[in-house]
């Protein structure tokens, strides 16, 4: 295949998720293969070659939420804090943003009926943020620069921190914190968990 049709093909996938994250955002699981191919601009069949089903179309979708928030782990280790802080901002933000309470509320609804739905969702969403944030702390930890423990126990702890109850206020009544107050409850978390897991204790 040559570079021209390697980028078309690229292109169309892109356009193909795009499209996807944006239905299911506005109608649910329950919005169609055929509206979402044709927000893309291609036909039915086009989808399916790129996409055999909607379960991995929704699965795609999800996996780009999360890849934007990993991609604040990459990187050497020299300020765990300053890490820490990049990745509580993205994280909150795209999980408490409008697109991830969207795609969560979706989630939920579909679960008991689509419950490979749902463990997509894990995979590609919170197992893939939390095996990253892991290895990022697990580095920290033989570096010195965290006290030595489980780092996949860590990275659970804190995301678990950084999720908690906002993320049940923004999904009850929708309530963003103002932005100084969401950056100082970032920075008390963070520092909560540097006290907890200093290696000078």
């Amino acid at each position: 295949m040559s570079n021209l049709a390697e980028a078309a093909v690229a292109d169309t996938r892109n356009r193909l998720i795009q499209a996807a994250r944006e239905a299911f955002m506005e109608e649910g699981y329950r919005a169609s293969v055929d509206g979402i191919a044709a927000r893309a601009g291609v036909a039915k069949q086009t989808l399916y070659n790129h996409f055999p089903s909607k379960e991995e179309l929704f699965s795609e979708s999800v996996g780009l939420v999360s890849a934007a928030i990993m991609v604040t782990l990459d990187g050497r280790t020299d300020d765990v804090r300053a890490t820490l802080l990049h990745f509580g901002t993205a994280f909150r933000q795209k999980v408490h943003g409008g697109e991830g309470l969207a795609l969560f509320r979706t989630l939920m609804a579909e679960a008991a009926r689509f419950p490979t739905l749902a463990q997509a969702f894990f995979a590609k969403g919170p197992e893939q943020t939390t095996a990253r944030l892991g290895d990022f702390l697990g580095r920290a930890m033989a570096a010195g620069r965290l006290l030595q423990d489980d780092p996949r126990f860590a990275a659970e702890m804190l995301v678990g921190m950084l999720h908690g109850i906002d993320h049940f206020r923004r999904l009850s009544n929708n309530t963003q914190l103002p932005e100084a107050l969401e950056k100082a409850r970032i920075e008390k978390i963070v520092d909560c968990f540097l006290r907890a897991y200093n290696p000078n204790h």
